[in-house]
C-alpha cells in the first residue's frame, strides 16, 4: 500500500505542476455486478452501497456520478464461477461475499446509457462458453442502444468452477485458451465487419426495400471450433465491432491483445513490474503490424483520498479495519491457481506453474519493492483492498502528483479505479484528485462527442484499418488494407499462427 509518509512520496500540496510533462491521465471505474468487487470484507462499512448491486438505482446512480467526473467508462468486471481454489472449496467465497453472488454484466448497460450522454461502458464475457453468433448480436444490440457506447472486455477463463458447471473437467491449458479466442474473434469480426455493408440499408418506401440484399454478405465460416456460414443478425451499428478491451498480461496474452485491444487492463504490484508490463505490450502492438500506442494501457489501482493527507490516511486506516485477510486469499488463490491455504502465513510461494492468470504468479513471484519476497501474509495484507493493484493513499494533490509519477515513469495511459467503498471512493476521486489533475492540465473532464471510439482516439467510429478485425470489412475499405495485415488475420483464422 502507497503511503504518502513514504520516502517516495510527493510533499503536501504537490510541485509546481509545470515540472511534468503534461500527458493526459484517463480513467475507468472498475466495478463489477456483486458485493465489495477487490476489496472483501468493505461491504461491512457502513458507507458502503456495493450491497445494493443488485438494484438498477445503485448503477444509474454511478453512471451519472462517474460521468460528472469525466470518466472514460465503467468497465464492469466478470466471471462464469466460483473462487474455490483456496483451501479446494468455495466455502470461503461464499463467506466473504467474494464476488459470489454475482450477477450478469450485460443487462445493465441499457439502463445506464439511457440516463447519461458520454460515459462508455466496458463488458466483461468471457470467450469459453457462449457461442460467438448470438453473442455477435447481444453486443451489436447495446451498441445501437448506447448510441455507440459499447466496448467488450475478452476473457479466455481461467476458474476451474466455471469449466466444471458447463461440462468439462477444467479451463483449457493458458495459450489454448487464446487459441480458441482467436478463432472466436475471427467469426465475431467476420459478422460485424464482414457482413453488412454500411449502405445496405437503404429505407426505401417507395420501391418497398428495406436492406438492399446484394449488401449483406454470408460470412461463410468454417474452422477448427466454429461454424457459421450466415450473415449476421443486426445491421451496421454506431462502431460495427465494439471497442476491444483485454487484460492478457502473459506472452500469449499480449500476444492476443497487440492483435485485438484497443484498450488493454494490466495489474503490476509495483512500477517496476508495470513499466515492464507497458514496454512488452508496446513492443506486441508494434510487432502486430500497430502503432505502439494504437491502445491504451489502463493499469489497476485504488485510490483513498480526502481533502487533507491526515484524513486521508485515517480514512484508509478505517478501511483497512473492515479488509478480509481470508476473502484477499480466497481471490489471489484463484488468481494464482494456487492453494495459499496449503502454504504457512510467513511461507514465500517460490516458483509455480499455473493454469490461472500467469502474469498474477509472476507479480508476486518476484522481489516486493523493499528486495523480499512476498510471503503469504503479504499477498494477504496487499490483497486485503484493491486486488492486485497498488493503493493510493493522501490529498487530491498528493494523489495527483503520484499519478503523474505512475505515468511518466511506466508509460501507461490511465488507471483502472477500483474503490474500497462505492459510491464513495469514487466520489471522493471527483471532489479531490480530479480538480487536482485539471489544474495540473492532465486531465480532461468535458467530453469529446461521439462514439466511445472516437473519444478514446479521435480517429472515428470504426476500426483503423491496420487493425485485424479491419481485414474482413466489406464496402469499400478492404483494398486499403496492408497485405502482412490480411495475411496475419487469415493464418490466425486459419490456425497456423498459434
Amino acid at each position: 500500500m502507497s503511503d504518502p509518509n513514504s520516502p517516495s512520496a510527493p510533499p503536501a500540496g504537490g510541485p509546481n505542476p509545470a515540472t511534468k510533462a503534461a500527458r493526459t491521465i484517463r480513467f475507468n471505474a472498475f466495478d463489477m455486478n456483486c458485493v465489495a468487487h477487490q476489496s472483501p470484507g468493505l461491504w461491512r462499512h457502513p458507507a458502503d452501497r456495493s450491497w445494493n448491486y443488485n438494484t438498477i438505482d445503485y448503477w444509474v446512480d454511478l453512471a451519472r456520478l462517474l460521468e460528472t467526473g469525466g470518466f472514460d467508462g465503467l468497465f464492469i468486471a466478470d466471471v462464469l464461477g466460483t473462487y474455490d481454489v483456496y483451501a479446494g472449496t468455495d466455502e470461503a467465497a461464499i463467506r466473504q461475499g467474494a464476488q459470489i453472488p454475482v450477477n450478469d454484466p450485460l443487462l445493465l448497460v441499457s439502463a445506464m446509457a439511457h440516463a447519461t450522454e458520454h460515459l462508455g461502458f466496458g463488458i466483461t464475457t468471457g470467450t469459453g462458453f457462449e457461442h460467438p453468433y448470438p453473442f455477435a448480436r447481444r453486443l451489436s444490440t447495446l451498441d445501437h442502444l448506447t448510441r455507440g457506447r459499447v466496448g467488450w472486455n475478452v476473457v479466455t477463463g481461467y476458474l476451474p468452477a466455471a469449466a466444471r458447471n458447463m461440462g468439462a473437467d477444467d479451463q483449457l491449458e493458458h495459450d489454448a485458451r487464446y487459441d480458441h479466442a482467436d478463432e472466436y474473434l475471427t467469426v465475431l469480426y467476420k459478422l460485424w465487419e464482414g457482413s453488412w455493408e454500411r449502405s445496405a440499408v437503404v429505407r426505401d418506401r417507395d420501391a418497398g426495400i428495406f436492406a438492399d440484399p446484394a449488401k449483406v454478405h454470408h460470412i461463410g465460416h468454417h474452422g477448427t471450433h466454429f461454424t457459421v456460414p450466415g450473415i449476421h443478425l443486426s445491421e451496421p451499428s454506431p462502431q460495427g465491432s465494439p471497442v476491444i478491451y483485454q487484460a492478457g498480461a502473459s506472452p500469449r496474452g499480449r500476444r492476443f491483445a497487440a492483435e485485438n485491444a484497443e484498450a488493454i487492463f494490466v495489474a503490476a504490484p509495483t512500477k517496476a513490474i508495470l513499466r515492464d508490463v507497458v514496454a512488452r505490450t508496446r513492443e506486441e502492438l508494434v510487432l502486430a503490424g500497430r502503432d505502439p500506442y494504437d491502445a491504451k494501457i489502463y493499469t489497476l489501482l485504488t485510490i483513498i483520498t480526502d481533502s487533507t493527507p491526515e484524513a486521508a490516511r485515517a480514512k484508509a486506516e478505517e478501511y483497512q479495519s473492515y479488509a478480509s485477510d481470508e476473502g484477499a486469499l480466497v481471490f489471489m488463490s484463484g488468481w494464482m491457481g494456487i492453494d495459499l491455504a496449503s502454504y504457512q502465513l510467513d511461507e514465500p510461494i517460490g516458483n509455480v506453474h499455473s493454469n490461472a492468470i500467469q502474469s498474477a504468479v509472476a507479480a508476486f513471484s518476484q522481489a516486493s519493492e523493499s528486495g523480499e519476497e512476498w510471503r503469504v501474509r503479504d499477498i494477504a495484507a496487499w490483497g486485503g483492498i484493491g486486488g492486485m493493484g497498488p493503493v493510493l493513499i493522501g490529498s487530491g494533490d498528493e494523489v495527483a502528483e503520484a499519478l503523474q509519477d505512475w505515468v511518466t515513469e511506466t508509460d501507461v495511459d490511465g488507471f483502472n479505479v477500483a474503490y474500497a467503498v462505492t459510491p464513495g471512493s469514487f466520489e471522493d476521486i471527483i471532489t479531490h484528485v480530479v480538480p487536482a489533475l485539471e489544474r495540473r492540465g492532465v486531465y480532461q473532464r468535458d467530453y469529446v462527442p461521439g462514439t466511445l471510439r472516437h473519444r478514446l482516439f479521435g480517429r472515428g467510429d470504426h476500426l483503423p484499418d491496420t487493425h485485424r478485425g479491419a481485414s474482413y470489412r466489406v464496402g469499400g475499405v478492404n483494398s486499403t488494407i496492408d497485405d502482412s495485415v490480411r495475411d496475419r488475420s487469415r493464418l490466425i483464422s486459419n490456425g497456423a499462427v498459434k
